[in-house]
């Protein structure tokens, strides 16, 4: 986005599938282009957030798991416009996110 009124909000997610619930939100429900969204580590290690969910889950046949890599959470951030900032905080919130901010 080249607008000088782009804002970045990044958001903290215990979990993979809650960070990328927000990223589904970002872009389907409020229509922020993927391109404008991201995706990381918090730290510098691979993880998949601090708490166990989806795929790291043990199933009611497994033993509990503990192969996930849970070493932080997950970052998401996106750069949205002014007017796409209350939505993005909403979406982000409403997805799970621990903790919220703008750039």
């Amino acid at each position: 986005m080249s607008d000088e009124s782009v804002k970045t909000i990044q958001a903290s997610f215990a979990t993979r599938v809650a960070a990328d619930l927000a990223i589904e939100h970002l872009t389907q429900q409020y229509g922020i282009d993927r391109t404008n969204v991201f995706v990381q580590a918090a730290g510098s290690a691979n993880t998949a957030g601090t708490e166990i969910s989806g795929g790291d889950a043990a199933t009611k046949l497994e033993e509990a798991r503990d192969d996930g890599a849970q070493r932080g959470e997950i970052e998401v951030s996106a750069d949205v416009s002014e007017a796409q900032a209350d939505d993005a905080r909403r979406a982000m919130e409403e997805a799970g996110a621990v903790r919220v901010s703008f750039a």
